[in-house]
């Protein structure tokens, strides 16, 4: 089994967000959010929550934001100074180009938002990222039964996060867990994610010592990597997010190693 790294005191906090989330979900009117599932525009690689029309409630998104600083703040109260500003900032206005950002998982936006405003860099986004999640959640319900693969290179089908993350389930099945919205899908056992190199020569694993159920498959063409966890082996299974979390230290080892969590193909002729 995983032994992670995480702290227990930052995995409780995890899961505590992730029980906030799902209550949030509940609050959310399911005729608010409308996919379209354009078959064309998907087998391109476009995300389901890119064709998606969202009537987003701003004063429920506000409210979200406030219960996060106030989770963080109670997990750690030195974050209280940090956080306190928040409040002052979010308008209607500022909301709205939050979600617009953290949906299109634009990073230079909020650094830049955290420069201009004297917060620490990871706060505005990881604010806007945990309050939009119960959206793509909903919107990976709705779409589920559409989703059976994905595009190489594309990320995940619904909300286009970088794929990290694959279970084998059942009889040995390998399914793409996506931490961020909980879609899945079915993947071949020997194919990359990122590239689509099904070549057997080109696609290694990197064994964890001291752990049977783990693994980390790496590419050779694209050099990009996914952790790949037996969870079979699970009593009870974690969600993805926590089995993401938890192996965090997989990506250590695969990025020393000089594989990236988004492969690249390589030019012709380069090695």
């Amino acid at each position: 089994m995983i032994k992670s790294v995480v702290s227990k005191e930052y995995q409780s906090l995890q899961k505590e967000i992730a029980a906030l989330q799902e209550k949030w979900k509940q609050l959310i009117d399911p005729e608010t959010v409308k996919p379209n599932l354009d078959k064309a525009a998907m087998s391109a690689g476009v995300p389901a929550a890119a064709l998606t029309a969202i009537n987003f409630e701003i004063p429920l998104f506000l409210q979200w934001i406030e219960e996060i600083n106030a989770i963080l703040v109670k997990s750690n109260p030195e974050l209280e100074k940090k956080l306190e500003s928040i409040s002052s900032l979010l308008n209607n206005e500022i909301a709205i180009r939050w979600i617009e950002e953290a949906f299109a998982c634009n990073h230079d936006y909020f650094a830049r938002f955290a420069l201009e405003n004297g917060l620490d860099e990871w706060v505005p986004h990881f604010l806007a990222e945990t309050a939009i999640r119960p959206y793509l959640q909903l919107i990976a319900e709705k779409v589920q039964t559409a989703v059976d693969l994905a595009v190489p290179g594309a990320g995940c089908p619904v909300c286009g996060e970088p794929v990290r993350l694959a279970a084998l389930e059942d009889e040995g099945k390998k399914v793409i867990h996506c931490s961020r919205c909980q879609a899945r899908w079915n993947a071949k056992r020997l194919e990359c994610s990122h590239c689509g190199n099904e070549d057997h020569k080109t696609i290694q694993f990197i064994q964890i010592e001291g752990d049977a159920v783990s693994q980390i498959q790496v590419c050779e063409q694209c050099n990009g990597y996914i952790k790949i966890i037996d969870t079979r082996q699970y009593i009870e299974k974690p969600s993805a997010a926590m089995l993401d979390l938890n192996s965090i230290h997989f990506d250590f080892i695969a990025q020393e190693n000089g594989y990236y969590a988004v492969g690249e193909r390589k030019k012709e002729g380069v090695s």
